[in-house]
């Protein structure tokens, strides 16, 4: 087995027992890694507080700078280097490495909007409830305060890793995944791999789910009840919505996720007239990009075939692009191997899925390895009674802090497989 990045072959053989016929477990019991997680369960208190403190900046996604702020001064005080403030905004700062290629952590900064109606309404910051932090603003952005728990603790071990440690915060995750865009325009060049931290890694997403949302809007002549007649606008959305929602794909892939869904309607406002304009909502999702492509190209032949019929026109206009795809090896890689392996070190039994839905998928539709930890993190998200769970936040920062000490220079699994 060859040894592992900052291990002694030794201790890195160390870190695999088990029978080649059995499942195998990973031991995290020698240095650094046991003092890196000792001292990321030490700063529990401390976590707890900046959870307080920047969970209860209201961040609603597209307004994000005084959180963002807020986090960039934190990645200052522990140490990070060439911490960065964009107008995304992102935040970003690096442990520095050797290689001069990049292992990129990520977490969310924005919020629903939703939720800062209800900061507004609470009057008060979040609080400490035992083993919660409750408040609005609290879910999402204990997975920033968890990466951060991580990186100050692997900054303080004085380590220097194989590649830079990149811990990005980025913005407008809720409104079409623009902070990750730009931080993967920055990075994909020099990046082995992004991690997404989205839980304590009780699941573990190597592939992405395409979900494509768009507006459907209907227009034609309006009119009242007693001169009206047709051509209708909701002649044309009943007929568009029927065809489109009897489209073969979703049952001929259904395995690949592949489903379309008309979730809102909307036309009129009074009985006795009948509208200019109406639309509907169209979400197609697939785990194939070329399925969810070959859909909307349906799609738009439907509203076509609908318009010579009834001579209502359509416009299609795309609400949110989330892109899908799956990296081939992404399984069996050192990145999610380790992963696994490490959840299993904290208790997790990690489940593997290749449908994220999240940051990760802008790497993942391009070609660069990422992952997503998921998984426990609280509950009531977006709603007045919103959590965190603090357990769960420090176990994420751990999962960080350990995968951050265990990934090589070229990713590629240990010996042994970790599960069998």
């Amino acid at each position: 087995m060859p040894a592992l990045p900052f291990l002694s072959a030794g201790a890195a053989a160390m870190l695999f027992l088990g029978s080649a016929a059995g499942a195998q477990t990973a031991r995290f019991e020698t240095e650094p890694f046991a003092s890196v997680e000792t001292a990321v369960e030490e700063a529990e208190t401390r976590a707890a507080e900046r959870l307080i403190a920047i969970g209860g900046i209201p961040s609603p996604s597209g307004d994000e700078f005084a959180r963002a702020e807020a986090v960039a001064a934190l990645m200052s005080q522990i140490g990070l280097s060439d911490v960065e403030l964009s107008d995304a905004p992102n935040v970003i700062g690096r442990i520095p490495g050797r290689s001069g290629r990049a292992l990129v952590f990520v977490s969310t900064l924005d919020d629903l909007k939703t939720v800062a109606e209800h900061q507004a309404a609470r009057g008060a910051p979040p609080s400490r409830e035992g083993h919660r932090i409750e408040g609005p603003g609290t879910n999402t952005s204990s997975t920033t305060v968890a990466m951060l728990t991580a990186a100050e603790a692997l900054a303080a071990s004085g380590f220097e890793p194989e590649h830079d440690l990149v811990f990005a915060a980025v913005a407008q995750e809720e409104t079409g995944l623009v902070g990750m865009r730009r931080l993967y325009e920055a990075y994909k060049d020099d990046a082995v791999a992004f991690v997404d931290i989205l839980g304590d890694g009780s699941t573990i997403s190597h592939g992405a789910l395409g979900i494509h949302w768009w507006k459907i809007t209907a227009s034609g002549p309006p009119g009242h009840t007693l001169r009206g007649g047709l051509p209708n606008v909701n002649l044309g959305i009943a007929k568009a919505v029927e065809r489109i929602l009897a489209m073969p794909q979703p049952s001929q892939s259904a395995d690949r996720m592949t489903r379309a869904n008309v979730a809102i309607l909307r036309s009129g406002s009074v009985f006795n007239h009948k509208p200019a304009e109406g639309w509907f909502s169209l979400d197609l999702r697939s785990l194939d990009a070329a399925t969810i492509a070959a859909m909307e190209e349906e799609t738009r032949a439907i509203l076509a075939e609908v318009t010579a019929e009834t001579g209502i026109d359509f416009r299609m206009e795309a609400e949110n692009i989330v892109p899908g795809g799956q990296i081939e090896g992404a399984l069996d890689s050192g990145l999610v191997r380790w992963s696994q392996a490490i959840g299993d070190h904290l208790g997790v039994d990690p489940q593997l899925s290749d449908a994220g839905s999240a940051n990760l998928n802008v790497a993942i539709a391009d070609g660069t390895l990422a992952i997503g930890l998921g998984g426990e993190r609280g509950g009531e998200r977006g709603h007045p009674g919103e959590w965190a769970d603090l357990d769960a936040m420090m176990r994420t920062a751990r999962h960080v802090a350990l995968l951050a000490l265990t990934v090589g220079d070229d990713l590629q699994p240990p010996d042994q497989s970790i599960s069998e």
